[in-house]
Parts: structure tokens; C-alpha cells; sequence
């Protein structure tokens, strides 16, 4: 008997509490500047050094490149594909860091949910067209080439 008002106690008792419950796909979550979500890639920037790829804890980054056909340019390389497969991903941002173009910068969408998984696997357009709510800060946490300010 002492179990059941036990229980019948902490029963009320939540029931009076305020409820956390999102009503999700009708508002959208806002989520923090840092969250790591879906990448975003500009090709304009990458000069196809491939580090996204080799730092990639997963593999699932994969890129090519061509010879640039404008002689006159800096850039001896243009992007011709780059693919992520979603399905292997674990969004853990090392590509967007060591991009030295930032041609790679994390978003905070996450929505990536399919019936199939042949769908997790994104091209270079797809990356590019996703381009809403991109970070403020990518790889603005530390200051480039190791000086540091002056406190006073």
C-alpha cells in the first residue's frame, strides 16, 4: 500500500509540472551557433588540396579534381566532384577545420531523414544549394598563424 500512494505521489506531482514537449515539425528548433549540422561546400573556393578528405575520421568524403582550363588563373586545380556519404558522417567538423579556404563550413541544418539510403549520399550541387543557416563562426574559434593579442 505504501508503494502504490508512493507512486500515486510522484504521479501528481509531475502532472502539475510545466511540459517540454516541442511541437517540432510545425516550429523549427532553434538550434546554437555552434551546433554541427549538414556541410555546406562553395566549389568558387576550394582548391582541391584534398586535407577534407584525408582528416576525415570516417571516409566519406570524396573528391576529385581537374586541371584548371583557364591558364591565366592562380588555381592550377578546379573542383570537378565532391561527394559526402551522410549514411557513414559523424559531423564531427574536422573537414571545416582544416579547410584553408573555408570552402567547407558547417550549418546548422540537420534534417537528413529518408526512407531510403541511397539518399544520404550528396554531390557537389546538393552541398553547394545548402546554404541556409550557415555558421557565424566556422574557424573563427582561434586566431590564424599562432599570434596572440595583447591584453593591455
Amino acid at each position: 500500500m505504501k508503494g502504490i500512494v508512493k507512486g500515486l505521489g510522484l504521479t501528481f506531482k509531475t502532472m502539475l509540472q510545466k511540459k517540454v514537449t516541442y511541437a517540432y515539425p510545425d516550429v523549427p528548433l532553434e538550434m546554437p551557433d555552434r551546433f554541427r549540422g549538414i556541410q555546406h561546400f562553395d566549389p568558387e573556393k576550394c582548391i582541391v588540396c584534398n586535407q577534407c578528405a584525408r582528416i576525415c575520421p570516417t571516409d566519406c568524403i570524396t573528391l576529385t579534381g581537374k586541371k584548371n582550363p583557364d591558364p591565366e588563373s592562380k588555381m592550377k586545380l578546379v573542383i570537378d566532384t565532391f561527394d559526402i556519404n551522410f549514411e557513414i558522417c559523424i559531423l564531427c567538423d574536422f573537414c571545416t577545420e582544416v579547410c584553408p579556404t573555408e570552402a567547407i563550413v558547417m550549418t546548422n541544418n540537420f534534417e537528413l531523414s529518408t526512407y531510403s539510403r541511397d539518399d544520404l549520399f550528396k554531390n557537389l550541387q546538393w552541398l553547394h544549394e545548402n546554404n541556409t543557416n550557415v555558421r557565424k563562426e566556422n574557424n573563427l574559434a582561434a586566431p590564424k598563424g599562432g599570434a596572440k593579442k595583447d591584453a593591455g
